[in-house]
C-alpha cells in the first residue's frame, strides 16, 4: 500500500530542513524572564540528552533567544546536576552528559562492556598517542626517530583501529609519506574539549609521568617493533 507525501505540516513538525525555523519560537518573549530561563534550560538539557555526539554552541544558539548566553546556562544546569550521577562536560568541542567516573565500576558490573572496550593500550601505544597528540602532524618515520626505536605498522594500527588516529595531510620531506593525527574520538576518549586541553610537557614531567631525558635516549620503551621486519624508506606510510 502506497503512502502519501508527507504534508507540509509534518515536515514542520519533523524540521525537515532550516526553511521551517521561523516556525519555531526561539524568543519565548511572552514569558516571564525566569520562565523563559527556565524553558531554555530545558531545551538545552534534552537536545543534549538525546544527541549521539557533543552537540556545539552553534546547535544550541538555534533553540535559545538571541539574548541567550550559552555560557550562563550550562552553568545553571551543571549546577543543579550537582550531587547527580552524570554531570554536562564541555568535549569534543562541544556539550554531552557523561557519567561521572565515580560510577565506573557499577556501570561495569550492570552492562558490561564489548570487546574492544576490554583491551587497553599499552604502554607503548599511550606514549606513542601522546607524541602524535603533541607533535600532529607527525609522520611514522619521524615518530621513530623521536623514540630512537622503529615505530611498527602495527602498533599504527591498532591506534588507528581505536579510532583515536587517523592520516594527515602527506609530508613534504621526500616520498610524501602520510602524517597521523589525532581524531575527535580521542577527544572523547580522554575528555578533552580541544587539543589546547593536552597537560603542559612539563607538567607532566613534574608529575613523574614523563622524562624527557629518557624518552629521548629510547629507553623509556622497551620495544616498538611488531612481529614482522618492515622495509624502510616506504613512500607510502599507511
Amino acid at each position: 500500500m502506497s503512502q502519501a507525501a508527507p504534508s507540509a505540516k509534518s515536515k514542520a513538525r519533523r524540521g525537515d530542513g532550516r526553511s521551517n525555523d521561523h516556525l519555531f519560537d526561539r524568543e519565548l518573549d511572552h514569558l516571564p524572564p525566569e520562565v523563559r530561563w527556565r524553558e531554555w534550560m530545558h531545551r538545552v538539557e534534552a537536545t543534549i540528552f538525546a544527541a549521539s555526539e557533543p552537540v556545539s554552541r552553534e546547535m544550541l544558539a538555534r533553540i535559545v533567544g538571541k539574548s541567550c548566553s550559552i555560557d550562563l546556562l550550562i552553568d545553571d544546569i551543571r549546577e543543579e546536576l550537582r550531587g547527580r550521577p552524570y554531570d554536562l562536560v564541555a568535549v569534543a568541542g562541544g556539550f554531552r552528559h557523561l557519567t561521572r567516573p565515580a560510577y565506573g565500576d557499577a556501570i561495569r558490573a550492570a552492562v558490561g562492556t564489548n570487546e574492544q572496550e576490554q583491551e587497553n593500550l599499552s604502554h607503548s601505544e599511550v606514549l606513542v598517542l601522546m607524541c602524535i597528540a603533541y607533535f600532529q602532524p607527525i609522520t611514522r618515520a619521524e615518530l621513530s626517530s623521536f623514540f630512537g626505536k622503529e615505530i611498527s605498522r602495527d602498533l599504527i594500527g591498532h591506534l588507528r583501529g581505536f579510532g583515536l588516529i587517523a592520516s594527515g595531510p602527506r609530508s613534504p620531506t621526500p616520498g610524501a609519506p602520510y602524517t597521523y593525527v589525532t581524531t575527535k574520538e580521542f577527544l572523547l576518549e580522554f575528555g578533552f574539549d580541544t587539543l589546547r586541553d593536552l597537560p603542559d610537557i612539563e607538567a607532566l614531567e613534574d608529575a613523574g609521568l614523563l622524562s624527557k631525558e629518557k624518552l629521548l635516549a629510547g629507553d623509556i620503551i622497551p620495544d616498538f617493533t611488531g612481529s614482522e621486519g618492515e622495509d624502510a624508506g616506504v613512500a607510502s606510510d599507511e
